[in-house]
């Protein structure tokens, strides 16, 4: 895929039940939503819309000179509110990838958004996404770190058989965790989103085994080490150790190409 071909979207809300306002917190003088964005433009790999139905939201995003694409406030899922931003922003379909990012992963490493697209270069896969191998024995267990079970494809990817909040597989071996972004083909999204929720997706309140379920193949780039996901009070603590803030980012303008 190249940069023509990819649009990113990040779907940002304020209800967030164990963060309200999450997208607007400040992270070293900027709202993390705008930090995520940042990332995103400088992973390079094509423009970057932030999707949402806040209008607060969308002023911070516009005021840091990024594009915002208002959307339905009653979708169930961040995958539907991207699905909707896709067809707004990019009606002619010009764009044959969309990649969701969500807005809660301020520290992830641009290299990871690059390395996820490129797994759409097999024509196989429907749906790209990223993993890590877990090195904190911690997290094998923790429900709140969703795992990718899969098999090596090659050195840095894996084919994803199943997803879970469980501690699996069994045996010797590495455990891998799941980094929660997507890389889509445009067809594979137009088909998940129709989809009715699955038996497992519901058990494991993981969205991906629908995809799954429905026989859609998923793969992952395998990335050196997994984001801090801004989900509670500590993980906040430990993103902002992250972002200090100096005389240049406050004056400096985020260049967003935001055009189609």
């Amino acid at each position: 895929m190249t940069a023509s071909d990819t649009l990113i979207i990040i779907p940002a809300r304020m209800a967030a039940a164990r963060l309200p306002g999450k997208p607007l917190i400040d992270l070293g003088g900027k709202p993390m939503v705008v930090r995520t964005l940042e990332l995103a433009v400088r992973a390079d790999i094509g423009p970057v819309v932030v999707a949402t139905d806040s209008d607060e939201i969308a002023e911070a995003v516009t005021a840091a000179g990024g594009a915002a694409v208002m959307t339905s406030p009653d979708h169930a899922s961040g995958s539907d509110r991207v699905h909707e931003a896709a067809r707004i922003f990019d009606a002619q379909d010009r764009h044959q990838a969309v990649l969701n990012l969500q807005g809660d992963y301020p520290t992830l490493e641009p290299e990871t958004l690059r390395a996820t697209i490129a797994v759409l270069d097999d024509p196989a896969v429907d749906i790209a996404t990223a993993a890590s191998v877990i090195t904190d024995a911690r997290e094998t267990t923790d429900p709140d770190t969703p795992r990718l079970i899969g098999t090596p494809v090659d050195w840095n990817r894996l084919r994803a058989l199943y997803f879970t909040r469980g501690q699996a597989p069994f045996g010797d071996g590495p455990h891998y965790h799941h980094i929660g972004i997507y890389a889509y083909r445009r067809a594979a999204l137009d088909a998940f989103v129709a989809l009715p929720p699955s038996t497992l997706e519901q058990r494991e309140r993981l969205e991906q085994l629908r995809a799954l379920e429905a026989g859609m193949r998923i793969d992952a780039a395998l990335v050196d080490a997994a984001p801090i996901g801004v989900d509670t009070p500590a993980d906040l603590e430990a993103a902002r150790k992250q972002f200090k803030p100096s005389a240049f980012d406050k004056t400096r303008r985020l260049r967003c190409n935001s055009a189609v």
